[in-house]
């Protein structure tokens, strides 16, 4: 049941309805039968992965628990977490990996082994790191288990949020659903204005830019030389559609008086890569940096790395270089979550090799603005740095977007070896054909000036959303209904297209 269909819109609006009808402290449970329903709807053959992950997680934290209470070894309940985190990541990494081990078993020593034959269940990468999360923070006391069963239960599955994000946090989020919230205007209005402006960013920008980006990657031979344009168009597509659906899900969750995670804050003005991350699916980057980069920069096997780096490198430089390998590795997960494939390998380690380039380089580039007089806070500077972060960060999408990596490396050789922009005007765009192309470009760019000037102004402290939430409410319907009308007038007439982090 996709986002964007209009039985969804049907689906929440009845989950709203039924959710403020129930009593309030039955209303957790209301949610919870949404979410299942929702999860049944897209395919029923995959809800034993989703009950095995939180039951496994359930029982593993619940066990760790009493251990804590009645004062048992810190072995024992290492050896149930690792347990729990064996059986629920070993689960993702069955039906994800397997097929990518397979294969590349089979090139290497010319075997026919058969992989799996099962489609990727829906939202494991999601639902999966989140359940981790929940017992590796009751693992570390940082919060109680939960003891019903069908409360977490609701947690892992909260409908809104189960195929593509946020992450959520059991600490900020487990509470906002069991609560049971009252009927309120306020977060009505909220709700709807998250919502709608998710669907403007995926079905008039996101949408539009992927008919160029879907073209000049489905054809190479043909738009071989609008390779630089078709990286441009994905990475409106990408944080388009992303952050699109981001706005919508957190919108609903705003209709049930839930406030879920951010998880993007303007990642296009970032002035560095390791601040793009902080920018661009945060929820992602906090989950990797509590539960990856923290453990292994805290290890014993990394505090002797540490010593001996300080001892080959010399003070300053031998303590970053443990930072920088940590980054290597959290971003070799990063790449890895994001798909089986050696382009996602890729992908995952040049985030991480720019991030670990810069932290060792940091003390150069400090002498280096020194010399030059130059403090960092001047407006060329900064424009300056987020001109340089915009192109390496689009630089990476190239791996990002391709079929694998060798089509990745001929996009990046196309990109730099042929330029033909003029090839852009022969794509049909939509049903207006190659005659609508000059159209299409102008509602992106228009599209994306919009996004451009709104992030500036909330850059710089403007608070545009709270502003909207103070106007009388016939100039709010109307704003609304002037969105809505945007949608049918200036909406993508190509082929409907699903949230591209649906299928993760």
């Amino acid at each position: 049941m996709s986002l964007i269909s209009n039985l969804f819109v049907l689906f929440v609006a009845a989950a709203v309805v039924l959710y403020y009808l129930t009593p309030k402290k039955y209303r957790w449970i209301c949610l919870l039968v949404f979410s299942y329903l929702y999860y049944l709807s897209g395919n029923a053959r995959y809800l034993f992965f989703l009950l095995f992950s939180t039951a496994v997680t359930y029982l593993c934290a619940l066990q760790i628990d009493r251990m804590q209470q009645n004062g048992s070894g810190q072995k024992s309940m290492k050896r149930v977490a690792a347990l729990g985190l064996a059986g629920n990541l070993g689960m993702l990494g069955l039906v994800k990996y397997t097929n990518f081990f397979v294969d590349n078993l089979n090139r290497i020593f010319h075997m026919n082994m058969k992989g799996l034959e099962v489609l990727l269940p829906l939202g494991i990468s999601f639902f999966t790191f989140q359940s981790s999360g929940y017992l590796l923070d009751v693992y570390w006391k940082r919060t109680r288990a939960q003891r019903n069963p069908f409360r977490y239960a609701l947690f892992v599955s909260f409908f809104p949020q189960l195929l593509q994000g946020p992450i959520g946090n059991y600490k900020r989020l487990a509470g906002q659903l069991y609560e049971g919230h009252e009927f309120s205007w306020e977060h009505i209005s909220a709700g709807l204005r998250r919502i709608i402006l998710g669907f403007c960013k995926k079905m008039i920008i996101a949408d539009w830019a992927g008919v160029f980006a879907d073209a000049i990657w489905g054809d190479l031979d043909r738009y071989n030389g609008a390779a630089f344009f078709g990286l441009l168009f994905y990475g409106i597509q990408l944080y388009g559609d992303f952050s699109g659906a981001m706005d919508v899900v957190i919108g609903i969750g705003n209709l049930f008086g839930i406030t879920m995670d951010e998880n993007f804050r303007r990642p296009y003005l970032a002035k560095s890569m390791a601040e793009f991350w902080e920018r661009w699916h945060i929820t992602l980057g906090e989950w990797m940096k509590n539960y990856v980069f923290y453990p292994i920069s805290l290890s014993k096997w990394m505090t002797r790395f540490s010593r001996w780096s300080r001892q080959k490198f010399g003070r300053k430089t031998g303590r970053v270089v443990p930072i920088a390998l940590a980054d290597l590795i959290v971003f070799f997960f990063v790449g890895i979550w994001h798909g089986a494939s050696w382009k996602y390998v890729v992908y995952g380690l040049m985030n991480g090799g720019i991030i670990a380039f810069s932290e060792l380089m940091a003390g150069q580039y400090r002498n280096w603005k020194k010399a030059l007089h130059i403090s960092g806070k001047e407006n060329w500077y900064q424009l300056f740095a987020i001109v340089r972060t915009f192109i390496l960060v689009n630089l990476r999408w190239f791996f990002d977007r391709s079929d694998s990596l060798g089509q990745g490396m001929y996009m990046v050789k196309q990109a730099f070896t042929h330029f033909q922009p003029a090839q852009i005007l022969s794509i049909p765009a939509g049903t207006g054909g190659t005659a609508f192309v000059p159209w299409a470009l102008l509602i992106i760019g228009a599209g994306c000036a919009v996004m451009v000037t709104a992030g500036i102004v909330q850059e710089r402290g403007g608070r545009l959303q709270e502003r909207m939430s103070c106007l009388p409410v016939p100039v709010t319907a109307g704003i609304y209904l002037l969105l809505l009308v945007c949608i049918g007038l200036f909406g993508s007439t190509a082929a409907p297209r699903g949230f591209i982090y649906a299928q993760f």
